[in-house]
This record gives structure tokens, sequence and C-alpha cells, in this order.
């Protein structure tokens, strides 16, 4: 038998082989830039030095409470400090964290808190009223920290203890390692999927890092980045960013809220270079008065996900200076895996053309192994011919690591060795993915998954719901908002309004239809309602208003 001369001798160990895990990214800024800013919010300013020995008493104050490997800690929290301290004190002690969406009703973080067996929350007093209720639902109640912030009074406190004090009780030397494996998990997040039960979706160690470093290459971020925080850190680890900008040993300007004004303010006095945003903050700052959008004289970079960016939106952006970059994933891919990468021949053609460029799914992530078109039956390439639709498959590293206690759901999405996005697309000449329509029923609005069975669960539990189907619309602020379309029993006669009002009693808000059109619903021979029909009637305002 033949032998290979390069294994001789050259077996891993702790000086040639270490587990990737992104709290090493935090560790080097510390060491390298312990004096520079890393932190903004409002009055506040911690330097990185100061933001790593937060984190680590953190870590510690969360393993003398019997915290450790496999626990999970929850946080339901705004973009404060606090929100990006988290992503790294929690996996410090070895345990897994839960960023909790904060629009979401009481109900469903109940569910979550209980289906990931959270042995501690962290919750901000704006969200008490939600948390509150959310604790009288669970199992088992986790211990509760309230997070103070300067910038928010009002709410009440919840917990057993507020965090400051929680982690003055902490070492800030506290001896943190690695995972032994860097297949640990290290985030769990929530997605609605294609049922209104949330999947849990677990991350890994080495994903978390390969998509922070990711996000540098695929953008071209260069080190030390001034980072607006508009994407919420609750969405898929904010993409990776809080490991991301510690690996560029950047600033993190933080923002509890989205707000226009807010957001031109930070920017003119902070330099902002970076910030991500779904389509519907774009279009916030686009819709602004003129004035607010004065004296800003640099380059803004900003990443859009969702929507593919209209014309008006490039263009509006390049007025204002603002350099658009358009990326693709879902929470199972840690947030964005691809991107329109841009070629500088781009530059010269018509803004529409460009725009029509630009607004694709473009391609894989720099660390991320594949990304294609394919048939999911016979798990066969499609041809590029930007006709030929078939479904967008991921394969590599920046791949979540399965959801959680949901075998068979795991099992499904990885079918045939390529994880599935449930995305419809061609594939184009030049090697560019491109989606065409969504196999899932999911509304994206405002950056927000939305699941349409959802909806309809709720609009059938009115009682004069004969028939129900929800379809996106689109909607100029969100993107996408649900459009449900309704069959009443005989002799009923609720209104639209009424039946929204239903709705929002029943879930969050922004779930709730914003539309309802009432009538007979189109179904087969076999009585299941026709969708495609109902989506071709919502590209026309005639048809919805007749």
């Amino acid at each position: 038998m033949r032998t290979n001369p390069y294994n001789t001798g050259l077996d891993k160990n702790a000086a040639n082989h270490t587990p990737l895990s992104p709290l090493s990214l935090l560790a080097r800024s510390a060491y390298v830039y312990p004096q520079r800013v890393a932190v903004i919010h409002g009055g506040i300013q911690l330097t990185w030095a100061a933001v790593y020995a937060r984190c680590r008493r953190l870590a510690s104050a969360l393993s003398k409470r019997g915290i450790g490997e496999g626990d999970t800690v929850a946080a339901m929290l705004p973009n404060i400090p606090a929100m990006n301290e988290v992503h790294f004190g929690v996996p410090m002690c070895g345990a897994v964290l839960n960023t909790l969406n904060t629009r979401l009703d009481a109900e469903t973080i109940a569910f979550m808190l209980d289906h990931g067996e959270a042995k501690v929350l962290l919750t901000d007093r704006e969200f008490s009223g939600t948390i509150e209720k959310a604790l009288t639902l669970v199992k088992h109640k986790p211990l509760v920290i309230d997070v103070e912030d300067e910038t928010y009074s009002g709410g009440k406190a919840l917990g057993e203890v507020g965090y400051e004090d929680f982690i003055a009780g902490g070492d800030d030397n506290f001896a943190w390692h690695t995972p032994a494996d860097e297949w640990n998990a290290i985030s769990l997040n929530y997605t609605s999927g294609t049922t209104g039960n949330p999947k849990g979706v677990v991350y890994h160690h080495r994903g978390a890092y390969l998509n922070a470093i990711s996000n540098m290459l695929s953008w071209g971020m260069p080190q030390h980045p001034v980072y607006l925080w508009t994407l919420p850190m609750f969405h898929c680890n904010g993409w990776c960013f809080p490991w991301t900008i510690a690996a560029a040993a950047g600033t993190n300007i933080c923002l509890r809220r989205v707000d226009a004004q807010a957001i031109f303010d930070l920017i003119r006095a902070h330099k902002v270079t970076h910030y991500c945003g779904a389509p519907v903050v774009h279009n916030l700052l686009l819709n602004a008065p003129a004035a607010m959008k004065t004296g800003i004289h640099h380059t803004v970079n900003a990443l859009v996900a969702g929507a593919a960016p209209p014309v008006a939106m490039i263009e509006g952006m390049e007025k204002m200076g603002f350099h658009l970059t358009h990326v693709y994933g879902l929470t199972e891919t840690y947030g964005p895996a691809a991107v329109c990468a841009k070629h500088d021949d781009w530059d010269t053609l018509p803004v529409e053309q460009r725009a029509e460029l630009n607004g694709r799914q473009g391609v894989a992530y720099h660390l991320q192994e594949g990304m294609t078109v394919m048939n999911p039956q016979t798990m066969q390439p499609v041809p590029a011919d930007g006709e030929t639709m078939g479904e967008i498959l991921f394969r590599g590293n920046i791949t979540m690591k399965g959801y959680l206690k949901n075998e068979k759901a795991t099992k499904e999405a990885f079918a045939g060795g390529w994880f599935h996005s449930g995305d419809l697309a061609v594939m184009q000449p030049d090697g560019y993915v491109k989606i065409k329509d969504r196999s899932k029923d999911i509304i994206i609005s405002g950056g927000e998954n939305i699941s349409s069975l959802e909806v309809e669960d709720a609009l059938y539990r009115h009682p004069a719901v004969l028939a129900a189907a929800v379809v996106a619309m689109p909607d100029a602020k969100w993107g996408e908002a649900p459009c449900a379309f309704v069959e009443l029993k005989e002799g009923t006669q609720p209104t639209e309004q009424e039946i929204i009002e239903h709705c929002r009693s029943r879930m969050a808000r922004f779930k709730a239809p914003k539309r309802v059109v009432f009538g007979v619903l189109p179904k087969t021979s076999t009585g299941k309602i026709q969708k495609f029909v109902l989506r071709a009637q919502v590209k026309s305002a005639s048809a919805i208003d007749a």
C-alpha cells in the first residue's frame, strides 16, 4: 500500500490547530487596541479593553450561578452596549446565547424561553409588559436580570438583580477558553419558517467566526470602521456583526430604535462609515426631509438585504453619497451568506441597468463553500440561462448546525448534502443567482419573516370567517405586508378593521394583515385555495380595491 510521506509526524496539536471562535477576535482587539473606542451610546464611551473586561465579568458572574456548557441565556434587548456584550460574555462561559425578537408577543416569547430551556433572561424595561406576561406562561422561570439604559426611562423592573450589579460580582480576569470543539453551539436564533411554530436555528462557533470574517471580506470593510447599529442585534445575531466589528477593531455606535433624525445625527457626529438594514431602513432615510440629510460629506457604506433594491433606492442612495451593496441569506445561514459582488464596469451603465445587476442575490460569501441553483428533486444544477427555475442551495461552514429538537426538519433542510433555502431562482449566464419566487409562503416585512399560516390560523379563529388565505402585498414602507383574502360565513358582515384588530389581539401587530379583501376564494376541484390566483390579484391595486 502506498504511504503518504506528508502524514508522518504532522498530527494536529495545540501548537498548530485551534478551534475557531469569534471570542478570540475580541481578545485580540483588546490586546492590540486597548484604548480605541469600541462602543458609543449616548454619554457612554467604552474602549476595547473595557468591553473585554465587562464581557469577562459577565461570563464569570454567569459561571458563579452555575451557567455553563449547553445552558441557554436569553436576551430581550435593543441595540445597547449590553446587547453587544452578551455576544461575547455568554459564550465565554460555554453557554448559548438566544437573542429574542423584541417585536414578538408574550406567547411566542414564552414558547422560545421554554423550547430553548433558558436558564437566564436579560431584559430591558421597555419590554417589561411583554416579558411580565411571558413569565406567567413559561413552565420554568429563568433567572431574570434587568438591564438598565440611560437613554430610556419607563417600564418596570422584573428581575432579581440589575445587570451592572450582576456583572460587578464577576471577575474581569475570568479565565475563559475557546470551546474544545468549534462545532459547539454559540447561539440560538428562532425563525418562523413555513409554519407558525418557531424553529430554533443553532449556530456553531466555527460558523460565527467565519461569517464575521466573511462580512469584512465580502463588503471590503477596512480596519477601524465606524458602524451604526440600525440592524437589530437580535436578528441573526446582527448578521454576525458584533463579532465582525470586534475583528476589525471598529467602533459600535448603538441605536436604541430606528429613527431618521437620530440616524443622520449620529452619521454626522461620529462620521459613520457602515450600517446594515432591511429596505425599510433605507427607504426611511431616502424619504427624510432634505434638511435632515445636510452636512454629510463622507462616503457611507450600506448593506441591504431582503427585497432587491429598486432603481429609485439605488439612485437616491448614490445622490446622498451612500454606497449600497445587496446581500442575501437566511437565519439558517447566519444572515447574509451571499453578496451581489460588484464589477467596476457596472459603474458606467445607466442606473436602471445597474439596479438590475445590483438587485440580484449574487454569489456565495468568500468563506461559504458554495451557493447554487438546483432542481430540488433531481439535485442537478439548472442551466445558467436565466430562465430555468430551481431552488437556491447552500453548502459550507456558514450554514446552521441544525434545528433545535427538530431532527425531522433538520434532515429535510439538508437533503442531498445541501441546505435547501426554499427560495426559487434562476442562474444567470454570468453565474449570479436571481430569485424569482418563494416556495415558502413567507412574507418578509421590514426584514422580519411572517408566516402566512400563522396569520391564517388567527383569521380562522374569527367566528365569521369561513375560509382565509394570506399572501404578500407590496408595501412602500416595509417592502411587503400581509394581505388577507377572507370568505365569510353566510349572514355575517364584519368590517375590514374588525378582522385586522382580531388578528392584532392574537399576535405581534406587525404580523397582522394590512388589508383584508372579502369574497369567494378561488379553489381547486379538491377544495385547495389557489394562492397563485390571489398573488396575481395583489399585483393589481384595482383588483384589490374592487
